[in-house]
């Protein structure tokens, strides 16, 4: 189906964790790619390489240039870029057109801003695995990391956690029994719960009961955390998508 509205999945590699955003690749939709991407580290780009699909999606209107361009715009700098479909008929692993989309995505993304030479262009199979886990005996010719290899590669940014708590807002729900919950990605700084938390520019003052992420209660949340955090005496008509959260107490 189409994925319309932004998705948080959770993985984990010997190295890392990874929170995955699953930003809509649907062009009615982009608003919502955009509060998506505005919150990610690293973009992987899925490529489809049969005959025709790679065409659409790299031509003048196509998704596959609007999603790296407001990749590169909205600051994600590191990026991997997924051959996928690989193993469809009109492709069957050929190094020819790997070679052929890997040129033409290059010569776009260097205009874009991104160092091609940085990136990553690995060819899989989603539905397989190819290439994903583990590396594949169907494209010999491939040397290069396989995606959990690039994923491992990836350099973590530097996280400001000695600056002022700023933390916009993706969106607000209310919670029976639990009440007003802001979710939205740390930016700067530390929340926790018992801190006074001001949501600007209304300056409305509530104090946090509780910090989440992926259903786990946290003593803080730092840079980088997707979470949700439960307030006390705000109700969810008095903040809403795109307001700033910061400590009252040290604004």
């Amino acid at each position: 189906g189409i994925t319309i509205d932004i998705s948080l999945w959770k993985f984990e590699t010997a190295k890392y964790h990874f929170t995955i955003i699953d930003a809509p690749g649907h062009r009615d939709f982009i608003k919502n790619m955009i509060t998506g991407t505005s919150q990610a580290d690293v973009a992987i780009l899925m490529i489809a390489s049969p005959q025709g699909e790679f065409e659409a999606g790299i031509s003048k209107d196509g998704q596959t240039r609007e999603h790296a361009l407001l990749s590169f715009t909205l600051g994600v700098k590191q990026m991997i870029v997924c051959l996928n479909k690989m193993d469809e008929k009109t492709v069957n692993f050929s190094e020819e057109r790997y070679t052929e989309i890997k040129k033409e995505l290059s010569d776009y993304l260097k205009k874009v801003g991104y160092k091609p030479e940085t990136i990553p262009f690995i060819p899989i199979s989603g539905f397989n695995g190819d290439n994903m886990l583990e590396r594949s005996t169907n494209c010999p010719w491939y040397k290069g990391p396989i995606l959990i290899e690039a994923l491992d590669a990836l350099e973590p940014p530097k996280r400001p956690i000695d600056k002022p708590l700023r933390l916009p807002l993706q969106d607000v729900y209310k919670i029976g029994g639990i009440g007003t919950v802001p979710v939205g990605r740390v930016e700067t700084g530390v929340i926790k719960p018992g801190m006074s938390i001001q949501f600007a520019p209304n300056k409305v003052i509530a104090e946090c009961k509780s910090v989440e992420m992926h259903h786990e209660q946290l003593q803080e949340a730092v840079p980088g955390d997707n979470v949700g955090f439960n307030i006390k005496g705000v109700s969810v008509k008095d903040i809403r998508r795109g307001n700033v959260a910061s400590d009252a107490k040290n604004d």
